[in-house]
Parts: structure tokens; C-alpha cells; sequence
């Protein structure tokens, strides 16, 4: 090889070997973010008195953990975290594998300092769930948002025809309450969810109507906490046709698939 070629394998090789540390730390960084979720799911329930009421998550169409959400403010002041969301498509149905998504807000007016708080927000219609269109949602505007009861108290006072379509919480140096979020934007993260699941350019509608790939153990034991929460069953994790061996002599039957859904969370590319 002429030496004028020996420098440029070599820049190649290294920015090949940095592009798969790169993708592996990409995907360590998404699961590191389930694990957080989870945790924060698990020290929530944990609240004997202060914590999200049963009633108000047995209606629950999705729920958002997004936890470390950062704000800092002078005058002028914004919030930013990343976070995951699940939804099911009826009450009582099993939750979907998990969608990365980015909560973004500002304020203004005088404040300063700043602070670290675990954002949960419940879903409480369909059209809340559906009404990210293009990925993108803005609480207050695109979909009503109130700051959400929380203890014994507040699962019996708990307005049962749920006039908001999300309810807001915040835990925030071991105090949790209901927080006012209107102004902030949800965002679909696109870059994370092909993280995790391998695939690029896989959509939210995807991971929520099961066709997406399989998902990490980490999303697994996220779905069985939210299902805990929740009071319904864990939708069990998908088992490759070769681990399932047929018995002598008889035919191996696919099982039924079970019907696409359909989530409208972003408009089709024309």
C-alpha cells in the first residue's frame, strides 16, 4: 500500500471503531434512562400518604416518568428532561413497549436559582394519548392540563369524569405534588427510540401498536412496575418461534396475531 493511503485506512478505521462505541453507548444511555424511570414508578408507589392516586391511575390511557427534569431560571427561565411513555388502548388492556419522548417548557417573571424535579404525567383520554400529531404536543394548548390530586385525599376527591385530559406531577427533594406544566412541549425522541430498539427510523406508532422489535429486559421490568401501579396485567414478552419446539407428530401452530393498533403520534411523510 503506497504510504499516502496508509494514513487514510488508518483515520478510517478509527472513525469506523468510534461510530460502534458510539452506537453502544448510545444504547447503555436509553436503557440507563428506563432504569430511572422504573425507579421513580417504584419510590412513588412507596409513599404511604403522598402519592398518585389509585383511582386516577385505573383510568389512565398513558402514563410519561420523566425523571431529572432540570429548570433553571433568572427572569427569563426554562425546564428541560427526558423521559419515557407507555399507553394502552383500552383500561383494562396491557401497556405498550415504551416511546422516548423530551419535556420542554419555559416561564418568565421573577425567579432565579435552579432545580431538579421527577415529572409523571397520566393521560386520562384517548385523544390525549393521540393528539401528539407530528410528534410534538403542547400541554395546555393542544391537550387540557391540570395539576393532579395526590394521597388517600386526593383518590377520593378525585373528579371522576376526569375534565382534564393529563394531570401533572412533580417530586422535588422528597416533596410530591401536583405541578402546573402549561406552556411545556412533548416531544417524540425520535434518535432514542432507534437507539433502543435497533431500528432507524422506527415511529412512535410503531412501538405502541407492537410492531416494533423487542424490546431490552429494562422496558420489560418498567412495563411490570407500571402494571403494578395500574392494576393490570403484564403483557408477557414475546418468545421467538425456534426457543417453542413442536411435539413429535404434531404440526406447530402460529399463534394469532394480535390486531395492529393505530396511534396518529405523527404525520405520515408525503
Amino acid at each position: 500500500m503506497p504510504n499516502g493511503r496508509k494514513p487514510i485506512a488508518a483515520l478510517l478505521a478509527a472513525i469506523f471503531a468510534a461510530a460502534i462505541v458510539n452506537i453502544a453507548q448510545a444504547g447503555a444511555r436509553e436503557e440507563g434512562r428506563l432504569l430511572t424511570a422504573t425507579e421513580v414508578l417504584e419510590e412513588v408507589r412507596a409513599m404511604p400518604d403522598v402519592r398518585l392516586p389509585d383511582t386516577l391511575l385505573a383510568h389512565a390511557y398513558g402514563i410519561a416518568v420523566i425523571p431529572d427534569v432540570t429548570k433553571v431560571a433568572f427572569i427569563f427561565g426554562g425546564r428541560h428532561g427526558n423521559g419515557v411513555l407507555s399507553v394502552r388502548d383500552k383500561l383494562t388492556g396491557p401497556w405498550s413497549n415504551p416511546v422516548f419522548i423530551s419535556l420542554t417548557g419555559g416561564s418568565w417573571g421573577f425567579q432565579a436559582g435552579a432545580q431538579s424535579s421527577d415529572i409523571i404525567l397520566v393521560f386520562t383520554t384517548k385523544t390525549g394519548v393521540e393528539g401528539i400529531a407530528g410528534g410534538k404536543l403542547t400541554l395546555g394548548a393542544d391537550a387540557s392540563v391540570a395539576t393532579g390530586p395526590v394521597g388517600r385525599q386526593g383518590s377520593a376527591a378525585t373528579d371522576m369524569s376526569f375534565n382534564a385530559e393529563i394531570y401533572s406531577y412533580a417530586r422535588t427533594r422528597g416533596l410530591f405534588g401536583g405541578v402546573a406544566l402549561d406552556g411545556s412541549v412533548i416531544s417524540i425522541d425520535r434518535s432514542a427510540n432507534a437507539s433502543l430498539y435497533h431500528k432507524s427510523g422506527i415511529t412512535a406508532t410503531e412501538i405502541f401498536s407492537g410492531q416494533a422489535p423487542a424490546a431490552p429486559a429494562t422496558a420489560q421490568r418498567f412495563l411490570e412496575r407500571l402494571a403494578q401501579a395500574t392494576g393490570t396485567a403484564v403483557r408477557p414478552s414475546p418468545v421467538p418461534q425456534a426457543d417453542v419446539p413442536a411435539t413429535a407428530g404434531q404440526a406447530t401452530v402460529a399463534p394469532t396475531a394480535e390486531p395492529a393498533r393505530t396511534y396518529p403520534l405523527e404525520e405520515q411523510k408525503k
